[in-house]
């Protein structure tokens, strides 16, 4: 693999992206930064992309490549299927904030290799794959438009280092992922006639009782039933059944 044309303080500011990124993203494995190398799509692991656009204090676009555990891991989840922008937007976020404050697009899912072979097109992309031992196991790349000119100086990028407490493997690995968490009274059904009518002062009559407990719901499954309290002026749930999987019915 060839090594990209650019300067040794932007291969530097790569490499502390690269570690920002590693400190935050979920893995089963030990990983160290590696050197980087050009953007081409030969060596990488199999697994799953997600690159997403910033800008602010500079602009450009990050891509990271995770292996297919962790995939295997947000798709089989006992809680259903997790978004694995979700899990992966942490490390996309660290590595573009260590050019300065920037706005980070939702980001999109995609085959490792279409990902880099589209950033490959653009000019000064870079590289830099997260290695166990001789293996390379995830990797990030970017390319900016421009690169900072500046010394780096966040970290010190002469020897890979290794993040710390990355070593998870199993269900512990989706430990820091965000997931929507919603509260639900009830439901009905209603036709169009009936939403249009709709007006302030309205009553919608939903399917449960007064006093029925209300349904939890992550990323729309339901995981538990509580009933409604106030905290702190705020509404809240006390959990009363946690409900097992697969008995949602």
């Amino acid at each position: 693999m060839t090594a990209p044309t650019i300067t040794a303080p932007q291969l530097a500011l790569a490499r502390n992206a690269a570690q920002a990124a590693l400190a935050v993203l979920p893995t089963s494995r030990e990983l160290a930064v590696a050197a980087p190398v050009a953007a081409f799509a030969d060596a990488l692991p199999e697994g799953q992309a997600v690159t997403a656009r910033f800008s602010g204090a500079a602009t450009g676009e990050v891509v990271v490549v995770v292996g297919q555990d962790l995939a295997d891991a947000l798709k089989e989840s006992p809680l259903g299927e997790l978004d694995l922008t979700a899990a992966v937007r942490p490390a996309l976020e660290a590595a573009a904030r260590v050019f300065g404050p920037v706005v980070l697009d939702p980001g999109v899912v995609m085959e490792p290799g279409v990902a880099l072979s589209a950033l490959a097109a653009k000019d000064d992309a870079v590289v830099i794959p997260l290695v166990e031992g001789e293996e390379v196991r995830a990797v990030l790349a970017l390319a900016l438009s421009p690169w900072p000119s500046d010394e780096p100086g966040q970290l010190d990028v002469a020897t890979p280092s290794v993040a710390p407490a990355v070593l998870r493997g199993g269900l512990d690995m989706l430990h820091d992922v965000e997931m929507e968490v919603s509260a639900e009274l009830g439901r009905t059904r209603m036709s169009v006639r009936e939403l249009l009518s709709l007006n302030p002062g309205a009553i919608v009559e939903l399917d449960r009782a007064a006093g029925s407990p209300a349904d939890l719901l992550v990323n729309g499954r339901l995981i538990a039933r509580g009933e409604v309290v106030v905290v702190d002026e705020n509404f809240g749930i006390r959990i009363t059944e946690i409900v097992t999987p697969g008995a949602e019915g």
